[in-house]
């Protein structure tokens, strides 16, 4: 498959919709990065592609040009599931704006999120995309990358979500100040041992004194 994409690409073909098909969802990964920069996003908008055991860099350039594919359908219900075999390629800005429309993702594509992506994202976030599905996140939370996403939220915020996370980091430590004593006197230690010295004398003067009067 990988001598046919080579050769095809040679002779100087595109990578059209009919060509995109033809990979198919099980070859796309063959893909290099000049062959995939060469797609132009209007192919894949009647394309049935599946980069989720791509690599990083590969779903992330096929994000943006389905992106730019399905850019004027962005304000649409339909938008979602159409960008949806893209979304492990998603920036977190982009994933942010998706959590205001509703979309209920399923876990499974939660977790096949951009890791750097999941990672930026606060739990309220989080909540907006899951939607109804947001009581799944509880059964992965003891797994990554749910694991290493709870370590970094307050636990507080993540009490909010009603869902049993925990894990998170805990506030309210009171921070104890040790008291600074008064610096030891500067005085020269003969002169300490002379005031000792002279101690019971000055105390004998003070009771003769004392008794005169």
């Amino acid at each position: 498959a990988s001598v046919a994409i080579k050769r095809y690409m040679e002779l100087g073909n595109t990578l059209n919709t009919t060509a995109l098909n033809a990979i198919g969802m099980g070859y796309v990964c063959l893909l290099n990065t000049t062959d995939l920069e060469a797609i132009q996003p209007s192919s894949l908008k009647l394309a049935s592609l599946d980069p989720s055991a791509c690599s990083q860099q590969t779903k992330n350039i096929l994000y943006q040009k389905a992106k730019a594919a399905f850019a004027d359908q962005h304000h649409f219900p339909a938008y979602y599931e159409l960008i949806l075999p893209y979304l492990g390629g998603a920036p977190a800005a982009d994933l942010k704006a998706l959590s205001k429309d509703n979309v209920n993702m399923n876990i499974s594509t939660f977790v096949a999120l951009r890791k750097d992506s999941l990672m930026s994202l606060t739990p309220p976030e989080v909540q907006g995309l899951l939607g109804l599905n947001l009581p799944e996140l509880a059964r992965w939370q003891y797994r990554a990358p749910v694991r290493d996403w709870i370590q970094v939220q307050k636990q507080s915020e993540l009490d909010k979500l009603h869902i049993g996370l925990t894990g998170g980091t805990q506030e309210g430590y009171i921070n104890i100040v040790t008291p600074r004593f008064p610096a030891p006197s500067s005085a020269p230690l003969g002169s300490v041992a002379m005031a000792f010295h002279l101690l019971p004398a000055l105390l004998l003067s003070l009771v003769m004194m004392s008794i005169l009067s």
